[in-house]
């Protein structure tokens, strides 16, 4: 089965276009070393927990919007010897393709598919 990397931040409402268009650089280097798909949701129906929440968990601010994205892999094999050489590609780095959000905030880990219907 595939493998999904899965990802939640707190973005500036106010960089949407900027994070749409990071994401779109980042989707080609992604693809490029072995990602077979995609996907970056923009908050829209995102509710504000009293325990446990999205907004909680990446401290968003009145101004910032939680984002929900992932990525899919053929295999977690795949995926860690991509991660390996998409952390070093040049089109990604900070000076190329800054990330328009609080990078110390981003949730993310790896997931096993264990029902997929």
């Amino acid at each position: 089965m595939n493998y999904i990397d899965g990802f939640v931040a707190a973005v500036p409402t106010a960089n949407r276009e900027a994070y749409i268009q990071h994401a779109r650089d980042a989707a080609v280097v992604f693809k490029e070393h072995g990602a077979l798909r995609m996907v970056e949701c923009w908050g829209d129906d995102v509710p504000e927990g009293k325990l446990t929440s999205f907004p909680l968990a990446v401290q968003c601010r009145p101004d910032e919007t939680v984002i929900f994205s992932w990525l899919v892999w053929p295999s977690r094999e795949v995926r860690d010897q991509a991660m390996a050489k998409v952390m070093v590609d040049p089109r990604l780095q900070p000076d190329v393709n800054p990330m328009p959000f609080d990078g110390k905030r981003l949730i993310y880990g790896g997931f096993e598919v264990v029902v997929d219907e």
